[in-house]
């Protein structure tokens, strides 16, 4: 028969190791930390890269829409057209020589 004094602790054996290697069990952690950095990062760094490609698709959406309203201004704006509305719709007449009134300031 084998008594408990003579059977070796296997937990005691394990801890003495395991301090015998603290260089060891640090390196382990500082490996374990930067594997969760790299995750981490990556993990941004893919957030941010959708993030910004969303933005140029907004910013090329508000350039088409701001060429589009100069095109309408432009048309909008044109004499000819402006001179139309007045004639059509308001009954308007560019004035002959003899109604125009000049004004001048003191």
């Amino acid at each position: 028969m084998v008594t408990a004094k003579q059977q070796p602790n296997l937990a005691r054996i394990v801890m003495q190791d395991i301090l015998h290697h603290k260089w060891l069990l640090l390196v382990a952690g500082l490996v374990l930390a930067n594997a969760v950095a790299v995750v981490y990062t990556s993990h941004i760094s893919r957030h941010q890269t959708s993030q910004l490609s969303k933005l140029q698709q907004d910013r090329d959406r508000l350039d088409i829409e701001w060429r589009n309203l100069l095109l309408e201004e432009q048309s909008l704006a044109e004499h000819s057209r402006i001179t139309r509305i007045a004639t059509k719709e308001l009954d308007m007449a560019r004035p002959l020589t003899n109604q125009e009134i000049i004004v001048r300031l003191p």
